[in-house]
């Protein structure tokens, strides 16, 4: 038998069964199904039904249910609610026009692919590299943009700004000094990103605090690693109302953040 390859079914139950195994690997690091839970917001009762088992996502507007396309989340909040830190036009248009499109596109990329149909998008996106050649890239730019952008939506509030509290605020103060410090280096991150692309907050498998960029719509859990914060930094996402003054944006996008929803999913992630 040493020179025989598996038969296909062999071979299928092998990759099954690796699979299986890296995703409880990328769970384990998190505790609970951490990656999964960053995704409610903080209002949707369903927050806490995180699974050791699964990466299944815990808002049906976001989740692919077996057999169904995916969907546009609505916001959780009115188009204004922003205002006047993000204009009224620029959330219609970045919500109901980029966002529905990658929603669109990824849709249509895996039309002729049932196999991936039903799979939960950031479970599609961790194993990217299954995803079949041919629509790959398509999956990861539009597939990445239906993820960051249904994060983005729920970490922010009318309600926001300020600083975090408690367990949250005692781990930036640890992995960056103190929360001034954290903030002026995720502007950084947002201000140095070439083109389009994101700044991220993000828990490792160590359980330890990270600010990161990617270009793009790549998406943090691609590399293993749990979104808890992000900020677009694409032109659509403030142009219409800053032009190119991406610092501005970046100033007043910090008065929006929730930082109730966020302690929520920084608390699911490291299993608290």
């Amino acid at each position: 038998m040493s020179g025989q390859h598996p038969t296909p079914q062999v071979w299928s139950a092998i990759q099954s069964a690796a699979r299986s195994i890296s995703r409880r690997r990328f769970l384990g690091s998190l505790s609970i199904g951490g990656a999964a839970a960053l995704l409610a917001p903080a209002a949707t009762p369903t927050f806490a039904r995180a699974s050791l088992h699964t990466l299944s996502l815990l808002d049906a507007n976001i989740a692919a249910q077996a057999g169904a396309s995916y969907t546009l989340p609505p916001l959780p909040y009115d188009y204004a609610a922003l205002e006047p830190h993000i204009d009224a036009a620029t959330m219609r248009l970045h919500h109901d026009r980029h966002h529905a499109t990658y929603v669109t596109n990824l849709n249509n990329a895996l039309a002729n692919y049932p196999d991936l149909q039903g799979r939960d998008i950031v479970d599609l996106l961790y194993h990217i590299s299954d995803v079949p050649e041919a629509i790959r890239t398509t999956v990861r730019n539009n597939g990445g943009g239906h993820l960051n952008h249904s994060i983005f939506w729920a970490i922010m509030g009318p309600t926001g700004g300020g600083q975090p509290i408690g367990a949250l605020l005692d781990a930036i103060n640890t992995a960056f000094g103190d929360f001034a410090a954290f903030k002026a280096k995720m502007t950084d991150a947002a201000t140095k990103q070439f083109g389009s692309g994101w700044a991220w907050l993000v828990l490792d498998g160590a359980k330890q605090l990270q600010v990161i960029s990617r270009p793009n719509q790549d998406a943090p859990v691609m590399d293993g690693l749990a979104a808890l914060v992000g900020v677009d930094v694409w032109e659509h996402a403030y142009y219409l109302k800053y032009q190119n003054r991406r610092a501005d944006y970046l100033a007043a996008w910090w008065n929006t953040i929730n930082w109730e929803s966020v302690g929520k999913r920084f608390d699911q992630a490291r299993g608290a």
